[in-house]
């Protein structure tokens, strides 16, 4: 069984402020079942963008996959908020959450997916 969206939100906050990492909800989605979206600013303009990875690569329907959402390691922070603009225009009920962190860190260790 797979986590609600909260409940994943809830922990992965958490899992940033252990860190010692700011990290905060810029927009709350559907409690149940959102699609989240994770924004690492660099605090340079730039940031890195992750959404959920595709249905069909993943390999697991219980656990969450993410992938990076855009080309290159970081892209200008307007680049990032015109992504997420189309994607809430797709889809009402997405989270967007906004770590701040110099060192680029996104906590997502093994969920990751290279594509």
């Amino acid at each position: 069984m797979r986590l609600t969206s909260e409940i994943w939100v809830s922990a992965y906050i958490r899992r940033c402020q252990a860190a010692f990492v700011q990290a905060v909800v810029v927009r709350r989605g559907d409690a149940a079942a959102g699609a989240i979206f994770i924004s690492i600013d660099l605090l340079d303009g730039n940031v890195c963008l992750y959404g959920p990875a595709p249905t069909g690569i993943t390999g697991s329907d219980t656990d969450r996959r993410w992938v990076r959402c855009l080309e290159g390691s970081a892209v200008a922070s307007e680049e990032a908020r015109v992504f997420l603009a189309r994607q809430l225009n797709f889809d009402s009920d997405l989270w967007i959450l906004e770590v701040e962190d110099s060192a680029g860190r996104h906590f997502l260790d093994d969920a990751l997916v290279e594509t």
